[in-house]
C-alpha cells in the first residue's frame, strides 16, 4: 500500500465522520440542548479552574421529550429535572414551541474527611417544531415532578388525514 492510498483512506474516513456528525446534529437538533453559562450562575473564569479539561461553555445535554397528537390538540412533554417552574419560559414562534430557562443546581455533602460538591449551571433553549397550526391563546402549561407539559389546542381540530400507499 503506498502513501497516496493511505492518504485517500484517511481523507475518506474523516469525510465519513464529518458527514455522520452533521447528520446526527440535524436529526437530533431538537433533542440536543446546549447549556450556556448565564448571568446568575456565578461560574468561575476558566483561567481560575485548575482542571485543564473543564470547559464551562461547552455543556451539551439531552432534555428528554415527546410530543403526541389527538384529534383536538398537541401535547409536548419535556423533562427538566431539578428546576423550579419560575425558571422556565415558554413561547410560540410561528410554527415552533420554544422552551428556555436557567438551571442552577448545587449539592454539597461532607462525610468524614471527604467533601463532595455537585453542581450544574447554565441556560438552555429547546425548540420543538409544531406539525399543525395551534390556537396560541388557548395553550396551557403545567410542571410536575420535573416534567413540563404543554397542551396546544389545534387551530383546525379533526382527524389527521391518512393516505394508504400501495407497495409494488
Amino acid at each position: 500500500m503506498n502513501l497516496e492510498k493511505v492518504k485517500e483512506n484517511v481523507e475518506s474516513w474523516i469525510g465519513g465522520v464529518t458527514e455522520g456528525w452533521r447528520h446526527l446534529l440535524q436529526s437530533g437538533s431538537t433533542a440536543l440542548t446546549r447549556f450556556k453559562p448565564g448571568d446568575a450562575t456565578n461560574l468561575p473564569e476558566t483561567a481560575r479552574v485548575d482542571d485543564d479539561t473543564w470547559m464551562s461553555n461547552l455543556g451539551w445535554s439531552v432534555l428528554g421529550g415527546e410530543m403526541f397528537e389527538d384529534d383536538d390538540r398537541l401535547v409536548v412533554r419535556i423533562e427538566t429535572p431539578g428546576m423550579d417552574k419560575e425558571d422556565i419560559g415558554i413561547e410560540i414562534e410561528a410554527d415552533r414551541l420554544v422552551v428556555h430557562g436557567e438551571k442552577r443546581f448545587e449539592n454539597e455533602e461532607t462525610q468524614g474527611r471527604w467533601r463532595v460538591m455537585q453542581c450544574a449551571y447554565g441556560s438552555f433553549r429547546r425548540v420543538v417544531p409544531l406539525p399543525v397550526p395551534v390556537r396560541i391563546g388557548d395553550a396551557k402549561a403545567s410542571y410536575r415532578n420535573g416534567v413540563l407539559r404543554v397542551e396546544l389546542p389545534k387551530l383546525n381540530p379533526g382527524k389527521s388525514k391518512s393516505v394508504k400507499i400501495r407497495v409494488d
